[in-house]
């Protein structure tokens, strides 16, 4: 005869490899009890009896949702699961959950659609941008210009302005040799 604690945490079997994280599960008890130490065989146990009050719910929401002539479960099917399964002490914590999911959700929704809510088509941003871009470039130039004349008055840089790094000629174009060639 094998251990309590065997009995009570069967070892997975290759049919029961949907369950919860067991990290999930250990910040969970750790939160609700802090200052307790939780045995393996408990955790385990916690575990396999959340996994299993999952599967309870959702095959009972499933046949209200079926005699619901329904295809998808809702909100709705669970809570009615809950009371039809002796737990209706969670409905009133399992609503307001479900209240706080919605509001979430459609924070998310209003966030995503801002840029669609503006009313401005998408090519008058576009060229919104390009004036930005073409700005930004204008006050760049204008302060690199400003700073090679502060430079200038100073007499760190020439009046040519500050020296120019060599740039090679896109292939293709031949480059003279010479430049004093006559050819008449």
């Amino acid at each position: 005869m094998g251990s309590p604690e065997r009995e009570l945490c069967p070892p997975p079997s290759e049919e029961d490899e949907l369950t919860l994280p067991r990290a999930s599960i250990n910040k969970m008890i750790k939160e609700l009890v802090p200052s307790v130490r939780v045995a393996f065989e408990s955790r385990e146990l916690i575990l396999n009896c959340c996994t299993e009050f999952i599967h309870l719910i959702s095959s009972e929401a499933n046949e209200v949702c079926n005699q619901s002539n329904k295809k998808t479960i809702n909100a709705e099917h669970v809570l009615t699961a809950l009371d039809r399964l002796g737990f209706s002490d969670y409905t009133v914590e399992a609503e307001a959950v479900l209240k706080d999911c919605k509001a979430v959700a459609a924070k998310r929704r209003r966030q995503s659609t801002r840029l669609e809510n503006l009313g401005i088509p998408e090519e008058e941003l576009l060229r919104q941008q390009q004036e930005l871009f073409a700005k930004a470039r204008e006050e760049q130039a204008k302060q690199d210009q400003q700073q090679l004349l502060l430079l200038q008055q100073h007499g760190l840089v020439g009046m040519e302005g500050p020296p120019q790094s060599y740039v090679p000629p896109p292939p293709g174009i031949k480059q003279d040799d010479t430049e004093d060639d006559d050819y008449s």
